[in-house]
């Protein structure tokens, strides 16, 4: 059964754990007039979700449902969602909407711009792109802004199955795994190029109280500090790895 933990105000953290892969998977339910769901998840995995989910909202009125970039365990439920959610509508940034979403999604997607907002009665969000960051070239992050909240997909991925928040050592967590993977079957899933730590340093400025992670703990406190943190954490690794790499 995924276990469910209110991660911020009216933010629950859904999340299962794969063995095989070692890595925890979290959806995120936020509660508002108009239910939100982030990260819609395997499709393998709905039924799952979808029980879970219904212990925080009635899954019938889940009214927006997004993720960071076109990947499996990001969407791959998505029209399942749609299905259940008959007023339900996928948004995402412009690039995923031409390059997959138009034709992937049961329902048309509605297109967040670069400064457009989506309002749920309490709660306003905003998609900021982030190409290749840390993967995708349709890769964005989403930003609540009432509560800042930064929804940071598969960065600061740790393996196992961690407590689903804590208020330190989040970075560290992530440095250690990207030192890991980079030997695995992981290598290179990661991306480290001219614009990442500019990006980073961006979301930064947001001053996040809250970092929901996809793949590990989520994080409450001084959520700007880990973020310049990881850009230093990233750097290092890729720097190492370019000269192994030779």
């Amino acid at each position: 059964m995924a276990s469910v933990t209110e991660i911020a105000p009216d933010v629950f953290r859904i999340t299962t754990f794969n063995p095989t892969t070692r890595l925890s998977y979290s959806h995120f339910v936020i509660r508002d007039d108009e239910p939100v769901l982030y990260h819609a998840g395997l499709r393998s995995c709905f039924a799952e979700l979808s029980e879970a989910a219904a212990s925080v909202v009635d899954v019938q009125k889940i009214r927006h449902i997004g993720f960071s970039h076109f990947e499996s365990d990001e969407c791959g439920a998505l029209n399942d969602w749609l299905e259940a959610a008959p007023d339900a509508v996928a948004f995402t940034g412009p690039l995923c909407a031409a390059t997959s979403l138009n034709d992937f999604a049961i329902r048309s997607p509605a297109v967040l711009g670069k400064d457009a907002t989506l309002e749920t009665g309490t709660k306003r969000f905003r998609l900021i792109p982030t190409p290749h960051l840390p993967h995708g070239w349709d890769s964005a992050m989403l930003f609540e802004e009432s509560d800042r909240t930064l929804f940071v997909s598969d960065l600061f991925t740790d393996s196992g199955d961690p407590a689903p928040v804590i208020d330190s050592g989040l970075a560290d967590r992530a440095h250690q795994f990207l030192l890991r993977a980079e030997q695995s079957l992981f290598a290179h899933s990661t991306n480290f190029n001219p614009s990442s730590r500019g990006q980073l340093e961006a979301l930064a400025e947001l001053g996040p109280k809250t970092l929901a992670v996809m793949h590990g703990s989520s994080f409450s406190g001084e959520g700007s500090q880990e973020l310049l943190q990881l850009a230093s954490a990233m750097e290092d690794v890729f720097k190492k790895q370019a000269v192994i790499d030779g």
